[in-house]
């Protein structure tokens, strides 16, 4: 996809993208409204495109509630509003004090959670890469990766620097049998400092090991990428690397013109990414985890709800589940 012309479509602000072909199919990658994308919900019928027991939640999303009650009541809760799997964003649970691993471990066991994944810094994997795994394999996880940026060195020859680190990274995860992998936000798909016709993202996907560096696309991030940088489909690169994209951060977005980002963090189902789209393109192949995000829901009100990132996260569930292809 590098220096490639950007591809035919209609014009963001008319809230649409352009169109993936898919087999016989094609789709639009963004571009229901929320009226529309409700009713679509609500008709029903076909395939789940994310199977319940892959439904996932990154705990950033809920960490007030993670500081304020701690794992155990935050997984009893997650429990009956149906997720199934956890991605964590740090081992700490705030003022309800310090807990062990092994602990956290026997809490997602008592309330039938799995932990899917685990987002640390590129300096805890530098400087105390086998303690992280420790943890990981007593989590029972099977991923472990990072939300960074692979490096703040925006030219070609530090994104190449950047992948042979991950390549050792996912080496020694992939000695342990767990996979490694890199989260998305929207500067990876911009354009290097010395070469602006190479994007950051293709370098990086080119020169790290398919067999151990994988990828956890944030969808919200990704088109925002398109808004900033365009030029690409986020659903072209799952399709083109299928098995590099174990986990999706589902992160809704409304389009918002005067916005830098071009969109604005909403709860999951009132926005305006075409998530049926998105995820019907993928077959509903249910090899996927599916993980809830809202990098807002503690800190601001999407009206008509409320700062309430339980309501946030009990909404969003329903939503994902109810898409169907």
């Amino acid at each position: 996809m590098t220096g490639r012309p950007e591809l035919d479509r209609r014009t963001f602000l008319r809230l649409a993208g352009s169109t993936v072909a898919v087999g016989a199919a094609t789709v639009t990658s963004v571009g229901l409204g929320a009226a529309t994308a409700s009713s679509a919900l609500a008709a029903g019928g076909g395939r789940r495109l994310v199977p319940p027991g892959k439904l996932g939640i990154q705990l950033y999303s809920i960490r007030d509630k993670v500081n304020a009650l701690g794992f155990r009541a935050v997984f009893e809760r997650l429990s009956t509003l149906g997720y199934r799997e956890v991605e964590f964003a740090g081992y700490t649970q705030g003022a309800v004090g310090a807990i062990t691993p092994a602990e956290i471990r026997t809490l997602l066991d008592d309330n039938g959670l799995v932990a899917v994944g685990s987002h640390r810094g590129i300096t805890d994997f530098a400087r105390n890469m086998e303690a992280e795994l420790d943890i990981a394999e007593t989590l029972g996880t099977g991923h472990v990766g990072t939300a960074n940026a692979p490096t703040s060195d925006r030219t070609v020859g530090g994104y190449l620097d950047a992948a042979e680190q991950f390549n050792g990274f996912g080496a020694a995860a992939a000695a342990r049998g767990l996979k490694f992998y890199q989260h998305n936000h929207q500067h990876e798909f911009g354009f290097a400092t010395d070469d602006p016709a190479t994007r950051l993202y293709d370098v990086f996907l080119e020169n790290t090991d398919p067999a151990a560096v994988f990828l956890e696309m944030d969808v919200f991030w990704a088109f925002v990428g398109r808004h900033l940088y365009p030029g690409f489909e986020p659903v072209e690169y799952v399709l083109a690397h299928r098995d590099r994209y174990p986990m999706f951060h589902l992160k809704d977005g409304r389009v918002n013109p005067q916005s830098s980002n071009g969109y604005d963090i909403v709860e999951f189902g009132v926005g305006d990414l075409d998530y049926q789209a998105f995820l019907g393109a993928l077959n509903g192949s249910g090899r996927q985890h599916g993980i809830w995000e809202q990098d807002n829901a503690s800190t601001v009100a999407e009206p008509p709800f409320p700062v309430d990132s339980f309501g946030n996260a009990e909404r969003s569930a329903d939503a994902i589940l109810a898409l169907r292809g």
